[in-house]
């Protein structure tokens, strides 16, 4: 396999992570980090699109964000409705397409109803592409394409044979996007946290210690300079220069 040119990349993933720190540290309550973190989105979202990148998965909401305290959800399902209903206009207008990855089942009615009705107003759109990852848990995610392979083989529509990589990533929730080539997190912790655990599977890491609602443009552009840096092997050895 040859070694793939330090290009930028065409898909970045976030961990937009810090909120609740970066409030605790001014003194202020964590609900004014989660607001925050919600304007670092709109410019980190902006500036992807001017900067000609074709798919941002940002993780807003995981699987294991149910132990929060029940108060702190309830304003973070505010925050969503908050953001559907203001800033979805200003994204359809940059031509930004939005998809939401993950089961919303658990999530109110209003706010699953605000979330497709953005997919629906922007799905002719063809600039940026974003994934906003709602109630997301990777492993939950390849479990369920699991259960769903296997239930087609029970039913005799495919044999185990016939599973691969390529038909296994259909079954993903991110299913008809390329894998991310870049996985920025921010608050200095060095984990996925069980983002996207198939689709990262070669994705250069790179750690900030910014808090989310502290990164920006400068910050964005100071992850693609290091992921121009790596050499992207993908198991073969180091090519002479």
């Amino acid at each position: 396999m040859t070694m793939e040119l330090l290009t930028d990349p065409r898909h970045v993933a976030i961990i937009m992570d810090g909120n609740g720190r970066w409030a605790e540290r001014r003194g202020l309550p964590r609900s004014f980090g989660h607001r925050a973190g919600v304007e670092a989105l709109r410019r980190v979202v902006r500036h992807s699109a001017d900067l000609g990148i074709r798919y941002l998965t940002v993780y807003a909401f995981s699987t294991e964000n149910w132990k929060r305290p029940r108060r702190e959800i309830n304003f973070l399902f505010g925050l969503l409705r908050e953001y559907f209903q203001k800033t979805v206009e200003e994204l359809h207008a940059m031509r930004v397409r939005i998809r939401i990855i993950g089961d919303m089942t658990p999530f109110p009615a209003d706010v699953r109803d605000l979330a497709a009705k953005a997919g629906q107003r922007t799905r002719e759109n063809g600039g940026l592409r974003l994934q906003i990852a709602l109630n997301y848990g990777g492993r939950a995610e390849i479990v369920k394409a699991a259960r769903a392979l296997a239930a087609e083989a029970r039913e005799g529509s495919l044999t185990p044979a016939e599973i691969d990589e390529d038909r296994f990533a259909l079954y993903l929730h991110t299913a008809g996007l390329p894998d991310p080539e870049l996985v920025i997190r921010t608050s200095g912790e060095s984990r996925l946290s069980n983002f996207l655990l198939w689709q990262t599977a070669y994705a250069e890491l790179v750690v900030t210690d910014l808090c989310w609602p502290d990164f920006d443009e400068a910050a964005l552009e100071n992850a693609l300079t290091e992921y121009r840096r790596r050499d992207r092997r993908f198991g073969s050895v180091r090519r002479e220069k």
